[in-house]
């Protein structure tokens, strides 16, 4: 994937869909409220999970940053995706599924950020003061 123009749109995908929960998480919407009640996390998991989505949404928009934010996208989605499986379902309060397929769509383009920046890699395994 060496087209800088696709990388940015797939960049913009996963940004786009991390932000946009920003605000149920945030603001303690019903939906989100529920989902994490469920899972025994609230609100500690809804919050931390919104702030670490946060984080990666801005590490993904910077280029030097991307494999990070790609990177800890991943393992929130994972983590969402997971949840959904073994514990939501694939629906929550009769979304259709919409939630579970932002996840699916999140980790494909995260994965695919990895994909490309996987030459950088190595760097993050060497340790440098």
């Amino acid at each position: 994937m060496k087209n800088p123009i696709i990388l940015w749109i797939v960049k913009l995908i996963a940004v786009v869909i991390l932000l946009q929960t920003l605000y149920f998480k945030f603001t303690a919407a019903e939906e989100s409220v529920y989902i994490f009640q469920t899972l025994g996390i609230e609100p500690f998991g809804r919050i931390g999970s919104g702030v670490a989505e946060l984080i990666a949404s801005i590490l993904i928009l910077i280029p030097r940053t991307t494999l990070l934010g790609a990177l800890l996208g991943l393992g929130t989605m994972l983590g969402a995706i997971f949840s959904h499986i073994f514990v939501l379902g694939i629906e929550v309060q009769n979304d259709g599924g919409t939630l579970f397929i932002l996840a699916l769509i999140t980790l494909l383009s995260c994965l695919l950020l990895v994909f490309a920046e996987r030459n950088k890699i190595p760097d993050l395994l060497r340790f440098k003061l």
